[in-house]
């Protein structure tokens, strides 16, 4: 139970989760499968086609754009959460650095839960729009 509880904690910060309550998050939690990789292995590349979404529980990744690096991201940090949404191009490639754990939620196992709850789909259309807010906020600067 510690480690489900961890996973809603890691969830509750993830911008499009942000309007979830606790139990939202437990159910988004159970469909998600928690991933241990290499140092070394590719998460994503750049041009491919998302269908996952990721949320780093513990180790490093690297994110790279045209082959630079333009981030580190490490624990509670996550990518890929447009790609539950649809299945437009990856726009950087993410490579773990370290040996790393990972909860991966599939772009079907999400449809299934909006399926499911219908009154999520009302929250994270409000999650969305706060991304989208705060990225426009961050263009004006």
């Amino acid at each position: 139970m510690a480690r489900q509880d961890a996973f809603i904690d890691h969830l509750a910060e993830v911008p499009l989760f942000s309007a979830c309550s606790r139990k939202e998050l437990g159910l988004v939690a159970k469909r998600a499968e928690a991933v241990k990789v290499d140092a070394g292995k590719v998460l994503v590349s750049e041009g491919a086609t998302g269908t996952e979404f990721f949320v780093i529980i513990d180790g490093k990744a690297r994110v790279e754009r045209r082959g630079r690096k333009v981030a580190t991201v490490g624990p509670g940090g996550f990518f890929g959460d447009l790609a539950l949404l649809d299945r437009a191009p990856r726009n950087a490639t993410v490579l773990a650095e370290t040996p790393m754990e990972l909860l991966v939620l599939g772009q079907r196992e999400f449809a299934a839960l909006i399926d499911e709850v219908p009154g999520f789909a009302h929250k994270l259309l409000a999650g969305l729009a706060r991304r989208l807010r705060d990225a426009d906020a961050k263009s004006v600067q």
